[in-house]
């Protein structure tokens, strides 16, 4: 979520930032390539929960600030207590009530992963992509090379308001200018595994990678393994493999969760960001509380610099002056970006 900037005000900032390079946030990571492990043997996974677990190495508390038009957003990733986390830019929970919503806005270079827990929200981009997302489906949006788009909530009597997590993934540099692409999955296309069986106390939604043999048919660019996990007892737990290298972070939703070895509990709203050292096979995940949920993502690092400047994420500070030359002059994937308005957006 971002949100919307007028051209003047996009003109003048960028003016600004040409001459102020301090303001880019510069990271860098290993790149470490790994080949995917299987759950499918159960006496694997059996040996799973003797194996290391990684443990959490910094806990960040998602606070809950305004964002784009009214909508009220938790940030933990891509805030300025936790910024390099290659490859994830940015998590938002966001709660969107009447009369809130994210209106025109513009990406490049990035993947958004909308995933929708309460309510419904529509979409529109300039490409001529619209639809709705449910609760329990999930969007994931490759921005490419450019696209201008609006995320607006539908507000139905008797329903809730529309609540869920988007994560801004980067996109390897040599994808930050393909054509945009989407993915999308309804509620009852987003596969579940049971670890414990179809009638036991855990299932764990498939959002996106592998888990216990149950596989998901998203493959987007800029991909991740996104899963999310929900205890409805307290005292059951779960091992997630993780390739070794790779990134990875929990994010609480509800109840309070405790990892690998150590006893304390994680409540709600905070990002806890895993270790990585090469004798942790995976994570375990086990759950303080009944009715316990958060999701758990992992990733691999990309060996690039993230020069990000708003909705723009390109790895130079050359990158991000061309592409708001790009948006000013309506170039280069923006070609719509001054005459297209979404009809959703000014609603």
């Amino acid at each position: 979520m971002y949100k919307f900037l007028s051209l003047a005000i996009l003109v003048l900032a960028a003016a600004y930032h040409l001459i102020t390079s301090h303001l880019f946030t510069d990271l860098r990571s290993t790149n470490l390539s790994t080949s995917l492990p299987s759950s499918d043997d159960p006496l694997r996974l059996k040996m799973a929960f003797s194996s290391a677990s990684r443990r959490v190495v910094k806990k960040v508390l998602a606070i809950e600030t305004p964002e784009g038009e009214g909508a009220l957003v938790r940030r933990s990733i891509g805030s300025q207590k936790l910024r390099n986390l290659t490859p994830f830019l940015m998590l938002d929970h966001f709660h969107v009530s009447k009369g809130a919503g994210f209106p025109d806005h513009p990406h490049r270079g990035q993947a958004t992963v909308t995933y929708m827990m309460e309510g419904s929200s529509q979409h529109e981009d300039s490409a001529g992509h619209k639809g709705t997302i449910e609760a329990g489906g999930v969007q994931w949006m490759c921005a490419g090379r450019g696209i201008i788009h609006a995320e607006m909530p539908v507000h139905e009597r008797g329903q809730p308001d529309p609540r869920g997590l988007q994560l801004w993934v980067d996109l390897p540099q040599q994808y930050k200018m393909v054509e945009p692409s989407y993915q999308e999955l309804g509620p009852n296309e987003i596969p579940t595994a049971f670890p414990e069986g179809p009638d036991g106390p855990v299932k764990i939604k498939v959002i996106s990678g592998k888990t216990y043999g149950v596989e998901s048919p998203v493959r987007p660019l800029g991909g991740c393994w996104y899963f999310h996990v929900i205890f409805d007892k307290k005292d059951h737990t779960i091992f997630q493999e993780i390739p070794s290298g790779w990134t990875s972070f929990i994010y609480t939703l509800k109840g309070s969760v405790r990892v690998g070895e150590d006893p304390a509990g994680h409540e709600a709203f905070h990002t806890l960001v895993l270790s990585s050292e090469s004798a942790e096979g995976g994570v375990k995940v086990a759950s303080a509380e009944d009715n316990t949920e958060a999701v758990l993502i992992a990733g691999e690092p990309l060996d690039q610099t993230v020069f990000q400047y708003g909705p723009f994420v390109m790895t130079s500070k050359e990158e991000i002056q061309s592409t708001l030359m790009d948006y000013q002059l309506g170039r280069n994937g923006f070609e719509k970006a001054h005459s297209w308005k979404s009809v959703i957006g000014g609603r």
